[in-house]
């Protein structure tokens, strides 16, 4: 570990250092990022932009196969530092890192194939009455330098080269990574794979650039207010996301704000499955509420269903499945003081009764389980916010009308789920176009932890799951949040580009 920030292909040493805490293994110091940094990072993107701007899509898809050959080719070093600073499993890490050069390689074919810069073509029509039709064309043009910052809790797959990364440059767009202070040596050498690819291709130092945050806030801040910068990508807190979001609508030129916030993910039980399946629905639900210490942004933490024996058989196979998963470690001493303290929040509400779990301390967390009845969720808005861990909330609802007014009533989500069977369909059909306002991705007999990478999946949905429901931070649909539509009218076929004669 050099422990500095990687500035347009040179790595910069800085005033102040942090010191990681990893879960194990040691500690290394860092160098804290300042608004200085940030604005070298950022004029020398924006003066890498027309260059990179211009490359051909061949060129930019070789680009984006090269940083994935790269980070492979670390793959030892990436997983020895990554477990030790997150905690997480090996198996996880690496299953992260093919995932995260499998985003890179998807994009390098999407962009390949062309059809994302939508060409359109209106011919002139001179003799037209009352009025002749000009030539036009259009296609899809990226949009300027972007500021990405890293997830805590995907410490690969949504972070330096993640899927904001991937993307943006896939897109055409310079990127400049706020690396997240949970896992800076993880980040610097990522950053490394990525500058060595560009070297290699003889390309604009600029097109990339990572400046180590620590727990700097004027980094992030000076980011996003950046002039230069036109877009951010973002996945985080609710808190943390709303207050850069909020800077990014507030400057003198507001840009788009691409953040992805929180979601409790609500699952909907319906009587006939519950019927035929409850204890096998209980246990995949508690499963996938515990996987990685429920460290996902889409675990799912709350299930809705009838309340009648049904929901007994339910909620004794979910406590006997988590009674088998013991305490896991955490990202961070941050987010598990955060589990904490949502768990005591939960706790202290009227009328909500815990059915299974302990106190956890330092940096692990045991699952928690409650249950509470459907009046209850409708007047407390407490049990809507998500807590971000292994947390599930049981709501046990009168009768469906009970369950459609809490559809309803729903703040925005990632991901709504049906467990339904044939007889359930009549019902399934009256709730799902609810869902369809309130998600971006609706499952059927399913969990919605594991986010396939492909052109199908929406990541994102209605504030505050998301702050633009109209786009994704997972699939090749993403590219769209970095692409601007530009339509050429009259333009000589000698100076249009070349995508369009």
């Amino acid at each position: 570990m050099n422990g500095q920030h990687l500035i347009a292909g040179k790595w910069v040493p800085g005033k102040t250092t942090f010191s990681s805490t990893p879960a194990h293994g040691p500690s290394h110091d860092y160098s804290v990022g300042n608004p200085a940094l940030v604005d070298q990072a950022v004029q020398a993107a924006e003066d890498a932009f027309w260059e990179f701007s211009a490359l051909s899509r061949s060129k930019r898809a070789e680009l984006l196969n090269k940083i994935a050959d790269e980070i492979d080719a670390r793959g030892d070093a990436i997983t020895e530092i990554a477990t030790q600073e997150s905690g997480l499993p090996e198996a996880r890490i690496i299953g992260e890192r093919g995932r995260t050069v499998g985003q890179l390689r998807m994009f390098a074919s999407h962009i390949e194939e062309g059809n994302y810069l939508d060409c359109r073509q209106d011919e002139a029509l001179p003799d037209r009455a009352p009025m002749a039709r000009p030539e036009m064309q259009l296609m899809q043009r990226p949009i300027g330098p972007v500021a990405v910052f890293g997830a805590s809790n995907f410490p690969l797959a949504f972070s330096v080269a993640g899927g904001d990364t991937a993307s943006a440059l896939a897109a055409g767009c310079p990127v400049v990574v706020k690396g997240h202070s949970a896992h800076p040596g993880t980040s610097e050498i990522v950053a490394e794979a990525i500058d060595t690819a560009l070297k290699e291709m003889n390309l604009h130092p600029g097109i990339f650039s990572l400046v180590q945050g620590g727990n700097a806030r004027d980094v992030g801040t000076s980011l996003v207010q950046h002039p230069l910068i036109k877009a951010v990508g973002f996945t985080g807190s609710l808190a943390g996301g709303r207050a850069l979001f909020d800077l990014c609508t507030s400057r003198p030129e507001p840009i788009p704000f691409f953040g992805e916030l929180g979601s409790v993910n609500p699952v909907f039980l319906l009587q006939q499955a519950a019927s035929n399946r409850a204890a096998e629905v209980g246990m995949g639900w508690a499963n996938s509420l515990a996987m990685g210490a429920g460290q996902f942004c889409t675990n799912p933490g709350v299930i809705l269903m009838l309340d009648n024996d049904d929901a007994n058989v339910f909620t004794q196979s979910a406590i006997d499945t988590l009674s088998t998963i013991g305490s896991q470690t955490m990202l961070t001493e941050g987010i598990s003081d955060a589990y904490r303290r949502g768990t005591e929040l939960i706790r202290s509400i009227d009328n909500i009764e815990e059915i299974f779990g302990e106190s956890s301390a330092n940096r692990q967390a045991t699952p928690n389980l409650f249950t509470t009845t459907g009046d209850m969720w409708l007047s407390n808005k407490d049990l809507n916010e998500e807590v971000f861990g292994p947390l599930g909330v049981i709501v046990r609802v009168k009768d469906f009308d009970q369950m459609m007014e809490i559809a309803r009533n729903l703040d925005g989500q990632l991901t709504c789920t049906l467990q339904i069977d044939a007889d359930d369909h009549a019902e399934a059909q009256k709730i799902l176009p609810v869902l369809e306002r309130k998600a971006g991705r609706i499952l059927a007999n399913g969990f919605p932890t594991g986010v396939e990478v492909s052109d199908t999946m929406v990541h994102g949905g209605p504030y505050p799951a998301s702050t633009n429901f109209g786009a994704t931070s997972v699939g090749t649909m993403s590219i769209r949040r970095f692409l601007r539509p530009v339509c050429y009218q009259n333009i000589p076929a000698s100076l249009r580009h070349p995508e369009l004669n």
